[in-house]
């Protein structure tokens, strides 16, 4: 499966149970990336794909359920239990730093940086884009 998670400088990915941010253009390009490849969120992510409903299965037990070719957008979940079945991972970083406590704490040793992209966001100057692969 392919994950892809939202993390500031310091790996946080929420805090006080929100998410840090929110980006329209990121969710464009994260919808665009995947082109035509089954997208799986929780009811927690829903609102950020308003205008993709139609490319989106919602599911709080996604990641139980993902297949080797699902991507998953993860925001409130630990992906350390599945990390055999995860082949690839698209992380976009905000480039700031925010408060946080709940982290990013995957090992990304044994996988290969294969892509890095910045581009504008809705709200955020740079966000960074990068691919790991297995």
């Amino acid at each position: 499966m392919t994950i892809a998670v939202c993390i500031d400088d310091k790996n946080g990915m929420m805090f006080n149970k929100r998410r840090q941010s929110r980006d329209s253009e990121l969710i464009r390009d994260f919808v665009e990336l995947c082109g035509d490849g089954k997208i799986l969120i929780s009811s927690f992510s829903e609102k950020l794909f308003a205008d993709f409903q139609d490319r989106v299965t919602v599911d709080d037990s996604f990641l139980d359920g993902a297949e080797e070719d699902d991507i998953c957008f993860v925001e409130n979940a630990d992906v350390t239990p599945f990390a055999e079945r995860i082949n690839k991972i698209i992380l976009y970083r905000w480039n700031r730093h925010y408060p946080s406590d709940f982290k990013f704490t995957f090992d990304l040793s044994g996988y290969t940086l294969t892509e890095s992209k910045d581009f504008e966001g809705s709200s955020h100057e740079n966000i960074t884009r990068e691919v790991y692969v297995k």
